[in-house]
């Protein structure tokens, strides 16, 4: 990655270069499970489609969507923003058939804003700012699995947010804190992970029901952190006993909560939905705030 200390013309005209004041836009946070989810047309596909929706006639368009993917870790190299002007559409999955890899995203990135914001930002542990990606990253399957059914003409900036896997939980949710005065300039957030995911405990014959204990018992726990407005306490995952090693055996997935979760303001309340289960280790639970 390299972060670029200057702009030609042509960058400083791609996209949005600045963000305007507006309404508090809502969080979410997506449980994005398979990539299959981006073309099955199945009920969490079908509610990204009706929540995309709602955002666009029932509250505002975004003017930028900064999405915090489970799928863009910097270990050890602090949090970094995409500012690349057409960020690529990445596959990063495989065993998938055809129709999946051929799928594009092309929303436009913002390189002026992403700049800006990562000079507004800083890293929760040494106070620096945030890095600006200009050549390496772009919009892996956790972004664009659930943008391309939510906003599918693609029009609206995107910009990826990345998570450093070797800081502490509490570490991401103050970085997801910082975030909280972006929604009232035009910045919708998305978190795009799963509050249970456990590939190795994967039974691809059971049914959505049929999740195990394990993985029902820390989706629960999560839930009522949530609905309590215990926010701050979600970044104790790790206390939460062994289903939280469970449901976890690495927690990538699990981190774009604690961003979505920093985000949210003390008096709003979560509407939760597809709260069930794909092969019966990776929770689908997904939640709204602010809308």
């Amino acid at each position: 990655m390299t972060i670029s200390h200057t702009w030609d013309s042509a960058a400083a005209q791609a996209g949005i270069t600045e963000l305007t004041p507006s309404s508090r836009m809502p969080v979410l946070f997506v449980g994005h499970g398979s990539p299959m989810n981006a073309i099955e047309d199945n009920a969490y596909r079908q509610s990204w489609q009706q929540w995309g929706q709602k955002l666009l006639t029932q509250v505002e368009r975004p003017q930028l969507v900064l999405c915090i993917s489970a799928h863009w870790i910097t270990q050890g190299k602090g949090a970094w923003l995409t500012g690349m002007a057409q960020p690529r559409t990445i596959h990063d999955f495989g065993g998938f058939p055809d129709e999946l890899f051929a799928q594009q995203y092309p929303a436009p990135g913002a390189p002026v804003v992403a700049r800006q914001l990562a000079a507004e930002l800083h890293q929760p542990h040494n106070q620096q700012p945030l890095g600006v990606d200009t050549d390496e990253w772009g919009l892996d399957h956790g972004t664009w699995s659930v943008l391309k059914p939510m906003f599918p003409d693609a029009s609206i900036p995107v910009v990826q947010l990345s998570i450093d896997y070797s800081r502490p939980p509490a570490e991401h949710f103050a970085l997801g804190q910082q975030l909280h005065k972006l929604r009232e300039r035009g910045v919708l957030i998305v978190g795009s992970g799963n509050v249970v995911h456990n590939l190795r405990a994967l039974q691809r014959t059971q049914s959505p029901l049929q999740a195990y204990d394990w993985a029902i018992e820390f989706d629960q726990m999560v839930a009522e952190h949530v609905n309590q407005g215990n926010l701050a306490g979600l970044s104790d995952f790790q206390q939460m006993g062994a289903v939280a090693h469970m449901a976890h055996p690495t927690y990538d997935h699990y981190l774009p909560l604690l961003y979505a979760a920093g985000a949210v303001g003390k008096d709003e309340r979560a509407q939760h939905f597809n709260a069930d289960f794909q092969m019966a280790a990776i929770s689908m639970r997904s939640m709204l705030w602010g809308a």
